[in-house]
């Protein structure tokens, strides 16, 4: 059994390991974890003794096989409790990141299992994130930042990256959610801001940043 530091510690790796394709750098990490980098050092130092990470001070670091194994495992069981929260007790899906946090940790994998057969083997979660299945495997997705769509072009909402309260809300209050299609009017040269047709016809104005966390599958 692991702590629940070390769980989100391998989740966070995971997920950085993810973004940059490469070992992760205890700057990188300190921040996802919002602490200070000594702090960080330390637990690398015992993580990386009981084989869950492979690290090197002037490399960086990255998971074991093992530290991997685990990850998912708390992945699978955050975006399976995501979609019980929104489906079966009316959360909405700006409410339920938080709680997740704190289901994630619990050991029983036969309650997860049969979590996710109750649920009906869910493939993602209510903010479009892959749910791995029982043997760790994710489903590949096509999905792109809307961020790399031309103007003129459109995609159909499939997942967010953003999952703060703030993004979520927002995207509720101009009406967008996941299956939604979005389509690209005009991008402005001078700050990169764009505007967008909603599928209700009603046109937005929105940051770049607003379009680097949409991800859609271009139709």
């Amino acid at each position: 059994m692991h702590s629940f530091t070390e769980e989100n510690y391998l989740k966070a790796i995971y997920k950085l390991e993810e973004q940059t394709g490469d070992n992760v750098i205890n700057s990188d990490l300190a921040k996802a974890l919002s602490i200070h980098s000594a702090t960080v050092t330390d637990m690398l130092k015992k993580m990386s003794q009981k084989k869950l990470i492979i690290y090197e001070k002037s490399k960086g670091f990255k998971l074991t096989g093992k530290g991997k194994k685990i990850a998912v495992s708390i992945i699978r069981k955050h975006r399976l409790w995501e979609v019980f929260l929104v489906n079966n007790l009316g959360f909405g899906w700006d409410e339920v990141h938080d709680m997740a946090e704190q289901l994630e940790h619990i050991q029983s994998e036969d309650l997860i299992n049969r979590l996710d057969t109750y649920l009906g083997f869910p493939k993602a979660d209510p903010h479009g994130d892959p749910i791995p299945n029982i043997n760790g495997e994710f489903e590949k997705s096509k999905a792109v930042p809307l961020s790399t769509l031309f103007a003129g072009k459109q995609g159909k909402v499939s997942a967010v990256t953003d999952h703060s309260t703030a993004f979520l809300s927002y995207l509720t209050k101009i009406g967008i959610a996941l299956g939604d299609r979005v389509k690209v009017k005009s991008i402005e040269e001078y700050d990169n801001s764009y505007t967008l047709l909603l599928k209700n016809k009603k046109e937005i104005a929105v940051s770049s940043k607003f379009v680097d966390s949409i991800l859609v599958i271009v139709i």
